[in-house]
């Protein structure tokens, strides 16, 4: 169960870009993202809020998940990247993930917060 848990609070995201508010722009952007890390997606689950909210998703890996959650209103997004080390060390694929979707959303500022899971 050893792996490692990223999660990244992104501030000052444009409420206008795509992946805020449109289910297809964020699968599309998770699915990419979770394939040029070097993952394996095995579900997905995708919901838009009525009236002009943001959208949630999450991506089951072979690997653990991802999980993104948009706020337009408040110009934010969430990010939340656990992926096990059980046979390799994916470290630098959760990095990688991380990396690529947080770029989707260009935010201003970040909060990035690791951490090591599991007992040795």
């Amino acid at each position: 169960m050893q792996g490692l848990h990223l999660t990244a609070d992104l501030h000052g995201c444009d409420p206008p870009r795509p992946v805020m508010t449109d289910v297809a722009a964020l699968r599309a952007l998770c699915l990419e993202a979770v394939g040029l890390a070097g993952l394996t997606p095995v579900g997905e689950l995708f919901h838009r809020f009525d009236e002009g909210g943001g959208v949630t998703g999450v991506v089951l890996l072979a690997e653990s998940h991802v999980a993104v959650h948009t706020w337009p209103e408040l110009r934010a997004a969430t990010l939340d990247v656990y992926v096990c080390n059980f046979g390799a060390d994916n470290s630098g694929r959760a990095e990688t993930l991380l990396a690529l979707l947080e770029a989707g959303f260009s935010p201003r500022s970040s909060h990035l917060q690791r951490v090591a899971r599991g007992s040795r």
